[in-house]
């Protein structure tokens, strides 16, 4: 967390709330979650500019400058970018790890409990550089049906593996890759070149279908992920089998099954109706 809905809510936020505004100020208070700038660059860079937009890149929140430069921010597990217009809770901004001050008096905050999450500035070139290294957008038209079977038939890791990929398709971490792989009917550990064509359709449905819907309901909230005003994401009622090892498959009523040999990472699946 926070995976392509929660960036995605993030950046839509901000978006909406700071583009246009200028950058008035930044405090660095923990430089270690810096990347590619030191704390006396990323003030010098950014203070005095202007926000043209935020939006998002694979599990990135990016806002770009009017110099060229980039703020790219990966959340990662704790991660929150958090607007502060005074109303903000205590315990919200307890962990900011830097700020920018904007020149309505806003406070924009990168608030990282663990510091898991990274804040890199990067200028036009560098950034094109970075993104390019990054997969395909599983939302964007080009990865139809037909681009994803090629990609699966072309793969002989694990199909809930191959979805995690970043160099592959993008912004699906484990929460979302175990909600679509039970969507699309088949098992996370099958090898992704057995898939055939109508089961390639059918994943491809689920994914599209269980971020659009969990993009609508503003992300999931386990514990840490806040959207830009600090509310909790609405989508965790509605996982089918993230989180719910152990309990009836929603589809057949079989006891879902939870697992760590996949990937390491905690599998959910119905070992029923997922073939």
């Amino acid at each position: 967390m926070p995976e392509l809905p929660e960036t995605e809510t993030i950046a839509r936020d901000l978006d909406r709330a700071i583009s246009g505004r200028s950058i008035a100020g930044a405090v660095v208070s923990r430089a270690d979650v810096l990347r590619e700038v030191s704390a006396a660059e990323l003030v010098a860079r950014t203070v005095g500019t202007r926000i043209v937009r935020s939006w998002r890149r694979a599990k990135l929140v990016v806002i770009d400058l009017d110099n060229g430069d980039h703020i790219v921010v990966q959340p990662r597990f704790t991660g929150a970018l958090l607007l502060d217009d005074g109303s903000l809770p205590e315990e919200e901004r307890r962990f900011s790890t830097l700020h920018f001050l904007l020149d309505d008096g806003r406070l924009l905050h990168y608030r990282d409990i663990r510091r898991l999450g990274t804040v890199a500035l990067m200028g036009r070139a560098r950034f094109d550089a970075y993104s390019s290294t990054l997969g395909i957008e599983p939302l964007d038209p080009e990865l139809s049906a037909e681009r994803l079977s090629v990609l699966l038939r072309g793969s002989r890791q694990a199909v809930k593996k191959l979805l995690m990929d970043q160099r592959i398709v993008v912004g699906i971490g484990n929460i979302y890759a175990n909600e679509a792989l039970w969507r699309a009917g088949i098992d996370p550990s099958r090898e992704a070149r057995s898939i055939g064509r109508d089961e390639a359709e059918r994943l491809h449905a689920g994914i599209v279908s269980v971020l659009t819907e969990s993009i609508a309901a503003r992300g999931t909230s386990f514990r840490d992920y806040r959207d830009a005003s600090g509310g909790r994401g609405g989508f965790v009622e509605k996982l089918a089998v993230y989180g719910r090892g152990g309990e009836p498959c929603p589809r057949c009523g079989a006891r879902l099954v939870e697992t760590h040999a996949v990937d390491g990472r905690t599998t959910v699946f119905c070992a029923r109706c997922q073939e």
